[in-house]
């Protein structure tokens, strides 16, 4: 690690080895001179010819085949110094690790062609690699919810207490949160082709001249380039580049998967702050440099942290896609060459995250029913005012006592700081005919959460069990975390 210079915290703190390989120089230029091969090769097999011999032999495509992995970085760097131009550079490097083939390197192409299907090939597989830590965190929650799908809960709207749930009902709206991402990525990353052989303008124009007007033989062009490359097609028109937009569909699917983990992770710091759940905290881990006592939810605030930068950075694809002029222009370049590898960097690091905190998240039975305890009673008025008409209470006179019996609780509550008395108010009070031992019978937690159970097996079963099956060879990442 160098001291002396700038070092992005995506690569030193938080993304993975493998999601940093695919956006690796290595990834870059293999990809580049493979892309050169399948040109090549493609047009051997189509016939390029000139006066009656063959343009390009397989003796050549053999030496192109053999120089694919061993880049000869420093003639390309000190190439483009003269040149200024990065995949001339890589031409000239590539030639001279290939005499035979040297002429023919990039034949009929122009720079987008190395570029752009490289870009497609690289955000495939860094969506590969997403998609697998998706499917393991879906899996985690999943296993979560399934544990804690009978726990019950207060659960909240605007953060008030509201009427109960479960620890597992409540994972569950996190879980689909996730599942809808996956569904959208396998939409994106299934849709994604290569770019393809196009020229300049998107025109194929030099391949009217290499292949003499050949129009049916100049169609075959791309579909085996895209064969030869592992996917299906090529997008069908375009100009020199393909659509910007394929890049803002992309970092669309990682800004939601984003806005999924920082919803999860607020909720789980929220709770750390009731004490009815915590994620993770080692041994030797420090909290607070001077509060020695703290246990602070550090790697969900880095889910949130990180989470904020990949929905932001999403806009750069949006704007730049809608600014391209007519059929190029070059004020993509930089911006591309940030915030596509950056988002897939970042949003790697949060999935760890997700899955480190969700795999030893901590849960506290005993402060939740604490908690739930001292909220019920307020929230059962309508069962025992239930209980008291079927006594003999006239629904009305009972209706308007215990609205003013909560409100003295409440009081009591807020304002002395002491615990929630409404049961032993409502039990001293003879209209009702309840003794305090019959209406605690009424509060008891799970007699509150609806149908949360249910609501979770048949969940679990029917939407999330499936999709786990299908991904079955994906599941078993553990995250690492580095700090």
């Amino acid at each position: 690690m160098s001291t002396d210079c700038y070092s992005s915290p995506l690569s030193e703190r938080y993304a993975s080895k493998e999601m940093q390989y695919i956006f690796s120089a290595d990834m870059k230029f293999s990809t580049w001179r493979k892309l050169w091969i399948a040109l090549a090769e493609t047009e051997m097999e189509l016939g390029l010819s000139e006066n009656g011999k063959p343009v390009i032999t397989q003796e050549m495509v053999d030496e192109l085949k053999a120089h694919v992995n061993d880049i000869n970085y420093d003639v390309a760097k000190e190439r483009e110094k003269q040149v200024r131009h990065d995949v001339m550079s890589h031409v000239y490097a590539y030639g001279q690790q290939c005499p035979k083939a040297a002429g023919i390197i990039h034949l009929g192409a122009t720079s987008c062609y190395v570029g752009d299907n490289t870009d497609i090939i690289v955000m495939r597989e860094a969506l590969k690699l997403v998609h697998k830590k998706l499917v393991n965190v879906i899996a985690e929650l999943a296993a979560f919810a399934e544990k804690y799908k009978d726990l019950p809960t207060l659960a909240f709207t605007h953060f008030q207490p509201a009427q109960p749930t479960t620890v597992g009902k409540r994972a569950t709206l996190w879980l689909n949160e996730f599942m809808m991402d996956l569904e959208d990525l396998e939409y994106v990353a299934g849709s994604l082709k290569l770019l393809g052989s196009k020229g300049t303008t998107g025109t194929q124009a030099s391949f009217l001249e290499l292949f003499d007007g050949d129009n049916e033989t100049i169609d075959k062009i791309d579909p085996m380039i895209a064969k030869k490359m592992g996917f299906e097609a090529c997008y069908p028109v375009s100009g020199q580049t393909y659509s910007r937009k394929v890049d803002t569909r992309v970092a669309n699917v990682l800004a939601g998967i984003a806005a999924s983990a920082h919803k999860m992770s607020n909720d789980i710091r929220l709770l750390q702050h009731l004490k009815q759940v915590e994620e993770p905290f080692e041994k030797n881990q420090i909290g607070s440099s001077a509060m020695a006592y703290k246990r602070n939810p550090m790697r969900s605030e880095r889910i949130a942290s990180l989470s904020r930068y990949v929905m932001i950075d999403a806009l750069n694809p949006a704007i730049t896609s809608a600014t391209q002029w007519f059929e190029r222009t070059l004020d993509d370049s930089a911006n591309k060459r940030l915030s596509i590898p950056e988002g897939f960097l970042a949003i790697d690091g949060i999935l760890d995250l997700c899955l480190n905190v969700v795999d030893g998240l901590v849960v506290y039975p005993k402060v939740i029913r604490k908690q739930f305890m001292s909220e019920i009673p307020f929230m059962a008025t309508e069962n025992i005012m239930m209980d008291a008409v079927k006594n003999g209470g006239n629904r009305q006179e009972l209706h308007e006592k215990i609205r003013q019996l909560s409100m003295e609780a409440g009081k009591m509550v807020k304002e002395e700081g002491k615990d929630n008395n409404l049961v032993d108010l409502i039990a001293a009070d003879a209209s009702f005919g309840l003794t305090k031992e019959q209406i605690e019978e009424t509060l008891k937690p799970e007699l509150y959460v609806g149908r949360a159970p249910r609501q979770v097996e048949v969940y679990l079963r029917d939407v999330v069990s499936p999709v786990l099956t299908a991904n079955k060879e994906e599941l078993g990442v553990k995250a690492e975390i580095n700090v």
